[in-house]
């Protein structure tokens, strides 16, 4: 891990976004360093705010977590989103999560029932599961509202 520490560190300075990215999750796991929460966050923002889904993600989940950062759902949102809309399945899954709990965005069944099943057509498991429990709560033309958005974002990830 030292050595991949090493590596990492000096792409990382380049403005390397996979490597900041991979510098950030070193420190998360303590893989190499000692875990430092706030040194993950400082290397998953480089990578983020570069559009990097992947830092995005893991940024997301920090806030989300509340790890390195205080806990902050709007921004757990507003990462999680970018990646998703980048076709990352599992910021899919966990914004679904989101809307589906009212957690820094309104409640909102259609969105959760969208990203969900985003996430789903990637092989997301936990989406799936959650696609199914939200449809019970739902109307047809619910479900067929969020069908559509569903579809819609798709063209848009893979365009």
């Amino acid at each position: 891990y030292a050595a991949a520490v090493k590596w990492y560190r000096l792409a990382a300075a380049q403005g390397d976004a996979p490597a900041q990215s991979n510098l950030g999750a070193m420190y998360h796991n303590g893989e190499g360093v000692p875990q430092d929460y706030a040194e993950a966050v400082k290397w998953y923002r480089l990578a983020a705010e570069q559009g990097l889904a992947g830092g995005q993600y893991n940024l997301a989940l920090m806030y989300d977590e509340g790890q390195g950062v205080p806990i902050n759902d709007a921004e757990a949102v507003k990462w999680y989103r970018l990646a998703a809309a980048q076709g990352h399945a599992k910021a899919q899954n966990n914004l679904g999560l989101m809307y589906g709990n009212g957690e820094g965005v309104p409640l909102n069944n259609i969105k959760a029932y969208m990203w969900w099943a985003l996430a789903k057509a990637q092989g997301n498991e936990k989406a799936a599961e959650s696609l199914d429990i939200v449809a019970e709560r739902m109307t047809a033309a619910d479900i067929s509202e969020a069908q559509r958005l569903a579809s819609e974002m798709w063209e848009k990830i893979n365009d």
